[in-house]
């Protein structure tokens, strides 16, 4: 009698679309270190090259979007994904490049982090690219904005108490049928 093995369900190939953190407390890295702890498989292709550290950004370098687009074209041509987060998009061309790719390439799960406003407070996305990530967030499995950036989407003001930023929460996922992680300082 031959006995096999028991079949291992596949590691989950999940992908960060992000921005970078020297510290390692946002974008890629930690993309990477939750991904990783949550069992899966973690890959990155970077959006932008931030200069900060746990006080506050310094700088912050684009990489032209058509390079953006050959990171994310290389990844797809080889790897079948099960997953992608992105993060950091800081402007509408990003948005749009990132958009287009996943129009081709539809992952089962879209989770998308609005970064919009960094805890120190500085600014990480382009004013005129708030509406582009509006839309953007539409196509979501699940959104993960702070209580500032869920104030952008929802186009209102920022929440004071939980029970506003729950109702500003519910208010979006009726509205585009997205679940909402609210997070909070």
């Amino acid at each position: 009698m031959h006995l096999s093995a028991p079949l291992r369900p596949a590691v989950p190939r999940v992908l960060s679309i992000a921005g970078t953190d020297p510290t390692g407390g946002a974008g890629t890295a930690a993309d990477l270190k939750s991904i990783t702890a949550a069992g899966g498989y973690g890959m990155a292709v970077v959006t932008s090259l931030v200069a900060q550290n746990t006080r506050g950004v310094r700088d912050v370098h684009l990489p032209p979007t058509a390079f953006l687009t050959e990171q994310l074209d290389a990844v797809s041509d080889d790897v079948d994904l099960h997953a992608v987060k992105t993060g950091m998009l800081a402007t509408a061309d990003i948005i749009a490049a990132v958009a287009t790719w996943l129009e081709a390439h539809p992952p089962a799960v879209l989770v998308v982090d609005p970064v919009m406003v960094a805890t120190s407070g500085d600014r990480l996305l382009d004013a005129d690219a708030e509406a582009a990530m509006r839309d953007f967030c539409r196509r979501a499995s699940v959104i993960t904005p702070n209580t500032d950036e869920l104030a952008v989407l929802t186009q209102s003001t920022p929440a004071t108490t939980q029970d506003e930023a729950i109702a500003q929460a519910r208010g979006w996922a009726q509205e585009t049928g997205t679940a909402v992680v609210v997070k909070t300082g």
